[in-house]
């Protein structure tokens, strides 16, 4: 079943949509009349040079459809350049707009179109290359083009109002002007104590310390300053690299690494869009070569954008890159604050800097002349967004690239089967490292079956010791020798399920279809999916009888190596302990720098950390994913097996990895024993085949919830029939999958159900799509329908 890249499809696919282009749905149509008019097609381009446009195509950054005309105020007459933030009356108020090109006259006449209001910046936020790509992923993600370009801005520029530089980052120091406290601070005593401090401390000192020092310092020090006696002054910090986190050039690359950077060169020389998978074997190096690849693109004048799929893996990414350039480097993630996000897309704009690092969002960063993408653990599930835009990061890579005539680098040392199929059909050139750098050896992975080294005596009353005699061996061996070990369990908490022993039932989220987990930290029990958090309760809720604490957690897992281990140093990294930017980092550099012996971790531990000191890696339960309903979850399992088992001997010292099962004949366990991923593919995809799944066909699934499970269904099977009606010829390979309730039924109260549309193209799928998108105006407001185009999770 052929299919189309990505990219081909994006023209057939608007040709086919097009019936809902420039249109709202229903709910908001009846009112268009009153007030802004959508833009026809193809009125609005963001290309060449053209006269000063009397209308104006503006998207609004609401969640409405379609583009609008406004007027253009002859003060505002050639001042507009596409991207350009504006302020537009909408509605009974006023919205950020979103300036996208000169409009043709509406075909109906006397129609009364408002004007803009105001410019909110001198130069447009959005340079036109991603003008382009936004409007792809509005049309491919049937998103709203204005809800996409807003939520594509950093703080600070995402609502309206007027554009403000950010300022970097500062520390403030107090400075002694005089040599001695003089008498008349006698009556002063909060003055004479701090600058007393300050010349105690050689004149100068941080305002924080002085302030921690001496309580109310901060006024104190205005008012010495006021007296001429001291002053404050900013000095502006510098991006550095925590120690423990800095990485040198490496004289010599290996033959693997050589040929892969000079084909790279090669391809950056040619200016055209050249998109590779690097598939490299943990260890291999393959990092090395997206930093040579950098260097050739900035000594060209090119700008570099590299994407990682957690922030877990930032610290250390950005530790690398900063060592080799400097303060080029601009970083993109949630976790920093506002300020700092504006600030560094700021940079890249003007292009002041021209390399930037960041997670999925950062495919948006408005990266100057940009000429190398690189998509570091491409096969990462974290890629794909699943709320509001629902884009997949390193499919928009590709594209981006493609519409930027640059090069694109997909690396993994397990990549997805949608990247493998591209290579297998042409599309992808495929660059290897089959060997880890100094010829260093695989680490040697070794089974232990729970159903014999976890054995259960007496009567159960909780869960049974996770660490198996031969692991706690192991580690207690690895600790002796002085080296380090991680710990990998992809599940949060203490006890994932409280079990009442007299009547069965497990403690539920009263808001969602999910058991709560017990946090023994926080001495309550959470909801992972709504939040919900309460204390622990006593006993069952429904009996009163008593509760078993059963399943495993990161906390349960780090608990028992301090009872066990009590003089190892041990760490938990996840989401509850990584709290901020700032805690993640230091809490890598420690790990880094060998002040801990154990590190117990999610998903965070598993993906593209360089430890040099880990010679055992232990997989604490290999079976948490394998029962997910989901067609991907064999191939993810492999993955993070896999990943997780690659942190292991880096360094001089050769690896193990102990993998603990109850399923060692289940077929990603068995295939991650051998290091046998080209066996796991072949098997994986010819079963992928056999049912046109992903790569084999495209998918959309369309998700509804609302708070009367009857309402829902309802609306469900509704839209079922309505697909059912218009489905093409069975000769088309277009199939319906459902409706049905979801995987988790309920979630933060609402119920939830799915339907799943297949076609050998998003082509194919495009009518159904659009006939769907057309019906949402019709549907209760109670309902909340959304599409998910490329879907990456079936719960």
């Amino acid at each position: 079943m052929e299919q189309q890249a990505l990219w081909d499809d994006a023209h057939a696919e608007r040709t086919e949509a097009s019936p809902t282009r420039g249109s709202m749905s229903v709910r908001t149509s009846r009112a268009r009349s009153r007030r802004e008019l959508s833009e026809p097609e193809g009125a609005a381009t963001v290309g060449a040079a053209v006269s000063p446009p009397v209308l104006a195509s503006i998207a609004v950054g609401r969640p409405v459809r379609g583009e609008f005309t406004y007027s253009v105020p002859d003060a505002l007459a050639g001042h507009l350049s596409p991207g350009q933030r504006v302020l537009v009356p909408f509605g009974r108020g006023t919205a950020l707009g979103f300036y996208l090109g000169p409009a043709s006259p509406p075909a109906e006449e006397g129609v009364k179109l408002k004007p803009i209001q105001r410019v909110l910046e001198d130069s447009p936020s959005l340079p036109k290359d991603l003008i382009a790509l936004l409007r792809f992923a509005a049309v491919h993600y049937r998103y709203p083009l204005g809800e996409v370009i807003r939520g594509a801005l950093p703080p600070g520029l995402s609502k309206a109002v007027d554009e403000k530089e950010a300022k970097p980052d500062v520390q403030l120091f107090a400075v002694a002007l005089i040599n001695e406290v003089p008498p008349e601070l006698h009556r002063a005593p909060a003055q004479s104590a701090a600058l007393a401090y300050l010349l105690a401390v050689g004149g100068r000192a941080p305002l924080e310390e002085v302030s921690h020092a001496i309580p109310g310092a901060r006024e104190t020090l205005k008012k010495l300053a006021a007296r001429g006696m001291a002053r404050i002054e900013e000095k502006k910090l510098e991006a550095g690299v925590k120690d423990g986190l800095m990485q040198g050039r490496p004289e010599r690359l290996t033959r693997e690494q050589d040929t892969s950077v000079t084909e790279l060169r090669a391809a950056l020389d040619t200016g055209e869009f050249q998109p590779f998978l690097l598939h490299g074997v943990t260890g291999s190096g393959k990092t090395e070569v997206y930093l040579r690849a950098a260097e050739h693109a900035l000594a060209q004048g090119k700008g570099s954008l590299i994407l990682v799929p957690e922030i877990a893996l930032t610290p250390q990414l950005v530790g690398r890159f900063r060592s080799r350039f400097g303060a080029e480097v601009a970083v993109l993630h949630s976790a920093l604050k506002d300020r700092e996000r504006l600030f560094h897309w700021q940079a890249l704009r003007r292009g002041d800097v021209k390399i930037a690092v960041g997670v999925r969002s950062a495919v948006f960063a408005p990266v100057d002349n940009l000429g190398l993408i690189v998509v570091d653990e491409e096969h990462d599930p974290s890629f794909k967004q699943e709320e509001k835009l629902r884009y997949q990061a390193r499919d928009l890579a590709v594209v981006r690239g493609k519409q930027a005539n640059a090069v694109v680098v997909l690396g993994s040392a397990t990549p997805s089967l949608e990247t493998l199929e591209n290579v297998r059909r042409g599309r992808y050139r495929l660059l290897e490292l089959k060997n880890r750098v100094d010829d260093r050896p695989m680490p040697t992975i070794e089974l232990v079956d729970l159903r014999v080294e976890r054995p259960r005596e007496g009567v159960v009353t909780e869960e049974a010791p996770i660490l198996s005699p031969p692991l706690l061996a192991a580690m207690e061996e690895t600790i002796g020798r002085g080296q380090q070990v991680i710990l990998f369990l992809n599940r949060r908490g203490h006890s994932t399920v409280l079990l009442c022993e007299v009547c069965g039932l497990s403690l539920k989220c009263s808001e969602c279809d999910v058991c709560l987990t017990h946090h023994r930290s926080q001495n309550r029990v959470v909801c992972h999916y709504c939040g919900l958090a309460m204390p622990v309760p006593e006993r069952c809720t429904e009996c009163t009888g008593p509760l078993l604490k059963l399943g495993i957690g990161t906390e349960k897992v780090e608990a028992e190596v301090l009872e066990r281990i009590p003089t190892a140093r041990v760490a938990r990294l996840d989401r509850d302990s990584a709290t901020s930017a700032e805690r993640l980092t230091e809490m890598l550099a420690s790990f880094a720098r060998r002040e801990l012996d154990v590190l117990v971790g999610t998903q965070m531990v598993a993906k593209g950390h360089d430890f040099p000191g880990v010679t055992l890696v232990c997989v604490v339960m290999a079976d948490t994913s394998l029962a997910i309903p989901d067609f991907r979850a064999s191939e993810r399992t492999f993955h993070l097996l896999t990943q997780v088992s690659g942190r292991a001997g880096r360094g001089k010292d050769p690896g193990r990895v102990l993998v603990q099962t109850y399923n060692p004949d289940a077929e990603p366990v068995r295939r991650v024993l051998a290091h046998d991923f080209d066996g796991f593919a072949k098997q994986e995809l010819d079963w992928r085949k056999a049912l046109a799944y992903p790569p084999y066909s495209r998918m959309a699934a369309i998700r509804l919830e609302g708070e009367h499970p009857e309402q829902v269904a309802s609306v469900a099977r509704h839209l079922g029939n309505l697909v059912s009606r218009h489905m093409p010829p069975a000769s088309a390979g277009v199939r319906l999958l459902g409706p049905a309730l979801a995987p988790i039924s309920r979630i933060r109260g609402k119920t939830r159900w799915q339907l799943l549309v297949k076609g050998p193209t998003h082509a194919s799928l495009a009518p159904l799509l659009g006939r769907m998108e057309a019906a949402l105006g019709d549907l209760p407001s109670g309902v909340k329908v959304v599409i998910d185009v490329d879907p990456g999770a079936m719960l």
